[in-house]
């Protein structure tokens, strides 16, 4: 039964199938959102036919609108996906960001009984826990394509490898892999949640002890609203459990915060706290998403709904009719100072689409 708005099912479907057609056709053969790491590379960060991070949370968008649609067209196009990229003789170079396709392929895994998944789950599960490198205290250290980021955290950890993990712990049966996941939440909280805001700064490094630029990032701060409730979901722990009362302490907390920054507009600026810097969609899409699950799976209470439905509205009318999302900026390293952020180009780019898809999904869920 539909509960909020005017659109319907089959309008809300349809638009999440224009977003979904948009981000599988994605490619950038002009180079323009393309990003020169440190070694000299460069990383395609928009085409969707491309292993990293942006293409990695395309195809999880993708997998979670199927789980509920059951479209056997939206499975095969994620099939085809890893028939194109998994089996292939040149092998993807493992870091924190292109661990993310591993998520996609453990529920992929589970799905389709499919064997020959296993070894790439286990070979990358293995690196993930015995090889990246750690920084001080045992984090999680943001190794990237070509750029080791000593000793420096990064809040999007959480959601491409700190998750990850988790579900490849539970597919496993492996308690050391979701042990580990948990410690490296409260790492995280630890060093990059602010405890003046509630809102988290994009890293840290323990070289120069420091939040770097202490920009509060808006996707940075998005993924951890995504994250934490889906994290929850796979340890389904008791409700009294004090490790997920502490979790949803700090969820509550950026929560609050998020709802004093909020936009006229609905959306989030990019730096949430400068409404100088510019409104920011695929960060908006991120705290729907979770903000809003996070009400459905009784994580919070209903008193985060209204800012969650108006987040929604502004992602709606924010979809173009080729099912492009506007205001999403592109692939973002760490930033040296709060500037930098605002100066980040704009494009339409995958992790923007399947975001979007997340928020929407998230929002069907009241028409049943």
């Amino acid at each position: 039964m539909q509960k909020e708005g005017t659109i319907s099912r089959d309008e809300l479907t349809g638009t999440i199938d224009l977003l979904i057609h948009n981000l599988v056709n994605l490619s950038d053969p002009t180079g323009k959102s393309a990003v020169k790491v440190a070694d000299g590379s460069i990383i395609d960060n928009k085409s969707f036919d491309f292993w990293e991070w942006t293409s990695g949370i395309g195809l999880y968008g993708m997998m979670k609108y199927y789980q509920m649609t059951r479209k056997q067209e939206v499975l095969d196009r994620i099939v085809k996906w890893y028939d194109d990229h998994l089996f292939r003789k040149t092998p993807v170079e493992k870091n924190i960001n292109t661990m993310v396709q591993m998520l996609t392929l453990a529920y992929l895994y589970e799905e389709t009984g499919n064997k020959a998944y296993l070894p790439y789950l286990h070979s990358w599960a293995d690196w993930l826990y015995y090889e990246l490198p750690r920084t001080e205290l045992g984090g999680f250290q943001h190794v990237t394509y070509g750029d080791l980021n000593p000793n420096e955290m990064w809040d999007d950890t959480l959601m491409m490898s700190v998750l990850t993990l988790t579900k490849l712990g539970k597919v496993f049966g492996n308690q050391d892999y979701i042990e580990t996941a948990k410690e490296q939440f409260l790492l995280h909280i630890q060093f990059l949640q602010d405890r003046h805001t509630g809102l988290w700064f994009h890293g840290w490094t323990f070289n120069d002890k420091n939040n770097f630029g202490a920009a509060f990032w808006g996707r940075g701060n998005s993924w951890v609203t995504i994250v934490i409730p889906e994290f929850l979901d796979l340890l389904d722990l008791p409700e009294n459990d004090g490790f997920q009362k502490f979790l949803l302490t700090s969820f509550k907390y950026q929560l609050d915060a998020l709802k004093k920054y909020q936009d006229d507009s609905g959306l989030w600026h990019t730096l949430i706290d400068d409404p100088s810097s510019y409104v920011e969609a695929s960060a908006t899409a991120g705290f729907a998403y979770g903000a809003l699950k996070a009400v459905h799976e009784h994580y919070v209470g209903d008193e985060y709904r209204e800012m969650a439905m108006k987040a929604v509205k502004a992602l709606l009318a924010n979809i173009d009719d080729k099912g492009g999302l506007a205001h999403v900026s592109g692939g973002t390293p760490m930033g040296k100072d709060r500037d930098f952020y605002k100066h980040v180009p704009i494009d339409i780019m995958p992790y923007g689409q399947s975001m979007a898809t997340l928020a929407l999904i998230e929002y069907l869920k009241e028409f049943y």
